[in-house]
C-alpha cells in the first residue's frame, strides 16, 4: 500500500486505514469474533492505521483493537498504529472538564483497554470550541508526552474554523476532519494550512455513514440503535457526523448521481475513497467496516489509479447542485 509520511511524527503509515466506531458500537451488532476477523482483515491487507475512541462501545472498540495488536505484537516489524480519542467521556461535555486529571484518568484508561503503555496518537474528541484556545490543556498533552504515557496528540474537530485552530498548535500531529464527495469544504483552507505546517490530515466519515456506498435508497431504513436513525437530525451528537450532514433524501439523489460515475470494475464505494486520497494533503483515510469482505474492498481504493479530471468536475457539480446550500456555511 502506498504510504504517506506523517511529519511531526517522523514516520509514514498507509494511506487507507481503518475506523473503528462500526466495531464497537452505534452501527448495528458486531460479535467479537466478526470484529476480530475483519480487524486482522485489514492488517493482512496492509492497513496499518487503526482509528478508534474511548466511547465507542464504552471502551469494547479499544479492546477489540488492543486484542489484534496483542496477537500480532509478537512480530516487532509488524507497523500497528492506534490512534485513539479522549474527551467524550466527559459529563457534562464542557471546557470546564478538560482538567489535567481527567485527561490523564481517560489516558490510563485507554492504555488498560488497549494494552499499551504509551498509546501512539491520542486526538481530543471533538472537543468544544473553547477547548482550542485553552493552552493549560496543551500544556497538559505536552506533560503526558514528556511522561510517557502518550507518544504525540492530534485533535478531531468538526468545523474548518477549529481545525485551522489546532493545526496553529504546535504540538499537534494530526487533526481528523470529516472529508468526502458531500462535505468539501476542508480542500479551501484546512488542507493547504496542515501541509504547510506538517500536520497530518486523518480523513474521516468518508462514505457519508454509507450513502456514498451508492446501496441506499429513499426506503432504506436502519435499526434503532444505528446513529443512522437515532441521530439523523443531531439529536445525540453533532449531526454533521451522520450522513455528513446533508439531507437524506438530498444525499441519496446525489449518491445516485455519482454511482453513474464509477468506473468498470470499480464499486461506488472505491470510487468515493479515491476521491478522497486524490485530494492534496491527506494522510489518510479511515473508513469503517463491519465485516472483512468490506474492509478488504476498501483497502483496493490504494490500488487504483488517480481519477481523471472530467470526474472530479463532475462530481463538484454534484456538490453544488445538491448539497452545498446544505453543509458548507455550517461546518
Amino acid at each position: 500500500m502506498e504510504q504517506r509520511r506523517w511529519d511531526r511524527l517522523g514516520r509514514e503509515l498507509g494511506v487507507v486505514g481503518l475506523g473503528c466506531w462500526q466495531i464497537g458500537a452505534d452501527w448495528g451488532q458486531v460479535s467479537d469474533d466478526d470484529a476480530l476477523t475483519t480487524l486482522h482483515a485489514a492488517a493482512d491487507a496492509g492497513v496499518t492505521c487503526f482509528d478508534t475512541a474511548d466511547v465507542y462501545g464504552d471502551g469494547r472498540s479499544e479492546r477489540l483493537v488492543g486484542t489484534m495488536r496483542a496477537e500480532r505484537i509478537a512480530d516487532e516489524e509488524e507497523p500497528i498504529f492506534v490512534a485513539t480519542k479522549l474527551g467524550r467521556r466527559a459529563n457534562p461535555h464542557v471546557p470546564e472538564a478538560f482538567t489535567r486529571e481527567a485527561m490523564a484518568a481517560w489516558i490510563d484508561r485507554s492504555r488498560a483497554n488497549l494494552g499499551m503503555d504509551t498509546l501512539d496518537l491520542v486526538q481530543l474528541h471533538c472537543p468544544p470550541t473553547p477547548v482550542l484556545a485553552d493552552d493549560a490543556v496543551f500544556d497538559a498533552l505536552d506533560g503526558f508526552v514528556a511522561q510517557g504515557r502518550i507518544a504525540a496528540y492530534g485533535v478531531s474537530v468538526e468545523t474548518c474554523a477549529e481545525a485551522l485552530a489546532a493545526i496553529q498548535r504546535p504540538g499537534v500531529a494530526s487533526v481528523q476532519i470529516i472529508l468526502n464527495a458531500f462535505r468539501r469544504k476542508p480542500l479551501e483552507a484546512v488542507l493547504p494550512a496542515a501541509a504547510a505546517a506538517g500536520v497530518a490530515i486523518i480523513a474521516r466519515v468518508p462514505l457519508a455513514s454509507g450513502l456514498l456506498t451508492g446501496r441506499y435508497d429513499e426506503s432504506t431504513t436502519f435499526p434503532a440503535g444505528d446513529h443512522r436513525n437515532y441521530n439523523r437530525h443531531g439529536e445525540a451528537f453533532d449531526v454533521g457526523e451522520t450522513f455528513s450532514g446533508v439531507p437524506y433524501d438530498a444525499g441519496v439523489q446525489a449518491a445516485r448521481e455519482i454511482a453513474a460515475l464509477t468506473p468498470p470494475g470499480w464499486s461506488t464505494a472505491q470510487l468515493a475513497l479515491r476521491w478522497v486520497l486524490d485530494q492534496p494533503g491527506v494522510s489518510v483515510v479511515i473508513p469503517g467496516a463491519r465485516t472483512a469482505r468490506q474492509a478488504l474492498d476498501n483497502v483496493v481504493a490504494a490500488h487504483l489509479d488517480p481519477l481523471p479530471h472530467a470526474t472530479l468536475e463532475a462530481m463538484a457539480d454534484i456538490y453544488d447542485h445538491h448539497l452545498r446550500r446544505h453543509v458548507h456555511d455550517r461546518w
